[in-house]
């Protein structure tokens, strides 16, 4: 299976860049995995939070293929426990070639993106800035491989 996860603009905090450079890293043993960052032209940036979400929405959908399975980061999503993640995440490697992870930008997501979406994943009831849940999601996804794979990361 391929993983992808997209995401919006780039991170301004480096302790962030730091934490996603060393998962994407530790990622790559287990899976083929890539970070797609996708911006916006600066005049959109500024525009009210609905144009933006279209916007984001517009750029996103263009990128993502038929046949990716989709998993939005939302806080309405479902919550996991990092094993149950863990089995979620082997039911998927057995049964898509390809799946899509997306980190919506700061106003969250447009509707067309909702509708594409096959699921939503919420890492916690808390809200967390688009750009820190970057490496928390990237730290449950080397978890998740840890898990599958029976080494000692996990601690229960």
């Amino acid at each position: 299976m391929k993983i992808t996860l997209f995401q919006f603009g780039k991170t301004h905090l480096s302790f962030v860049d730091e934490g996603c450079v060393l998962f994407t890293k530790r990622l790559k043993h287990y899976v083929k995995f890539d970070t797609i960052t996708l911006e916006l032209p600066p005049k959109q940036r500024s525009a009210d939070g609905d144009l933006v979400k279209k916007s984001e929405a517009a750029l996103l959908l263009k990128k993502i293929q038929p046949n990716d399975y989709v998993i939005l980061l939302d806080e309405k999503g479902k919550n996991y426990s990092s094993r149950q993640f863990a089995a979620t995440l082997q039911t998927l490697a057995n049964t898509h070639a390809s799946c899509v992870f997306v980190i919506g930008g700061a106003f969250g997501f447009a509707d067309e993106v909702y509708a594409r979406a096959n699921a939503q994943l919420s890492l916690s009831s808390m809200t967390f800035s688009h750009q820190v849940i970057r490496v928390l999601f990237l730290e449950q996804l080397y978890r998740a491989f840890t898990i599958i794979k029976g080494e000692p990361y996990h601690n229960d």
